[in-house]
């Protein structure tokens, strides 16, 4: 956990605030999200309430159906952080590159680019990335263990082309017109199963290794996460997830010679916020439209090929009507989540739908007050389940609450900063 129990935090800055039918409110600014000036008032604003770090996930696909999403339509996150950056002073900028598509020395190459031109500030959101195969030439995705191993030996890659040119190796000797000492400057020589790069990195070492962050949960990801990431942003409904996935990567990380407390576990918290419970209340379902009901029942018939359509509300959904899968999920973490609220609770389909592990993407959901999501996110702390928490407002009075209510209620509470520790995220994450 990080210093003296203080609650790490994370905002996420993929735009889950326009959701649903949020974004076609009036206050939504929906069409200012390509802008550099919108992107920077939200850090600016996070930055003031003291917010560890932006967190920019991604997807290299865009889904079409019904209309498309804003949320899901996105500048690409290292060139907006790079923004970003410029107009900040001490939050962390944390970018997603996926090892599954793109070639390690481009992003070695980009992620030290975004940690000098932020001071220091970058981190890197490790994803093996869920679709998009597509769009690179291939004819489907590969299945998880192929990525996972690729991504095993992409991270090595990387860390090894940071490496080779360290920040020490830069002389700047104007008297004896040495810029570098080449011999501090090694070529990598990698010559793998999945890659093969020469090096060194035509760029140095800003200083300190790089934060990295994970996000799989799978059997297989959770020991991925637990070998390389500082963070780990998990999809997680209830506490009860939040404890066991907590215990079982601190157990996997002392297993590989790691600190249980090195794997900060950051679950997504989606909040829908008012003034009063029933407004939140009723804030929540009138964002949850028609799109919302066709995306859960979509995702229900990929993850689980269960097809709910034209089922009453009051149905049951029970084990025995889950049909016996032909191909891989394409998400077996979210698929796990749903399989298990259906054998534990047996919803009607209405209760299924609004289930966070359907509708949410298997996210923690607080709908209520700034108070509410205060108390609840300190009851997640002192029950074991979360180092710290990255938020998904799920509306643009929402994503305001947070910053002006929720931020400032937990900092009384003594559960969040008051000051940055420093100035370079590796500072702020309390990493040694």
């Amino acid at each position: 956990m990080s210093d003296s129990g203080r609650l790490c935090v994370g905002l996420s800055m993929s735009a889950t605030w326009l959701s649903g039918e949020a974004w076609r409110t009036p206050d939504s600014c929906v069409e200012h999200l390509f802008t550099a000036g919108y992107a920077v008032d939200l850090a600016r604003q996070a930055e003031a309430q003291k917010v560890d770090f932006l967190f920019r996930p991604d997807a290299l696909v865009f889904n079409t159906e019904g209309g498309g999403q804003p949320g899901f339509s996105s500048l690409d996150p290292t060139v907006q952080l790079g923004a970003i950056a410029a107009a900040t002073r001490c939050i962390g900028l944390v970018t997603t590159m996926s090892t599954t598509f793109y070639p390690p020395f481009i992003a070695a190459r980009q992620l030290e680019s975004l940690n000098w031109l932020s001071g220091g500030r970058a981190g890197w959101n490790v994803v093996t990335a869920l679709d998009g195969h597509r769009n690179f030439g291939l004819a489907q995705m590969p299945p998880a263990e192929e990525r996972y191993a690729r991504a095993r030996e992409f991270v090595e890659v990387v860390r090894g082309l940071w490496r080779s040119y360290p920040r020490d190796a830069l002389t700047l000797d104007r008297e004896r017109g040495q810029y570098a000492d080449p011999a501090q400057i090694r070529p990598l020589e990698h010559d793998g199963p999945e890659f093969s790069v020469q090096g060194p990195l035509n760029l140095p070492a800003f200083g300190l290794p790089m934060p990295l962050f994970q996000a799989g949960a799978s059997d297989t990801g959770r020991a991925f996460a637990a070998s390389i990431a500082d963070g780990v942003f998990a999809s997680l409904p209830d506490i009860r997830a939040g404890v066991e996935l907590r215990r079982d990567l601190q157990a996997r990380a002392m297993a590989v010679g790691r600190q249980a407390r090195d794997v900060r576990v950051l679950p997504g918290v989606q909040l829908t916020l008012a003034d009063t419970l029933a407004d939140a209340q009723e804030q929540h379902h009138a964002t949850q439209g028609a799109e919302s009901r066709a995306r859960a029942l979509r995702l229900l018939k990929a993850n689980l090929g269960l097809d709910l359509t034209g089922w009453p509300d009051d149905g049951l959904v029970t084990p025995g009507v889950l049909p016996v899968m032909t191909a891989l999920p394409r998400s077996e973490t979210h698929a796990a989540l749903v399989r298990r609220l259906i054998t534990e609770r047996r919803p009607t389909v209405a209760e299924l739908l609004q289930a966070p592990e359907v509708c949410g993407s298997g996210h923690w959901q607080v709908i209520g007050t700034p108070a509410n999501a205060a108390q609840a996110i300190t009851n997640w702390q002192e029950a074991g389940a979360l180092d710290g928490f990255i938020g998904l407002p799920r509306t643009p009075h929402s994503l305001k609450l947070f910053f002006d209510e929720v931020m400032p209620l937990l900092r009384e509470m003594g559960r969040v900063r008051r000051e940055y520790s420093g100035p370079t995220l590796r500072e702020n994450l309390s990493l040694d």
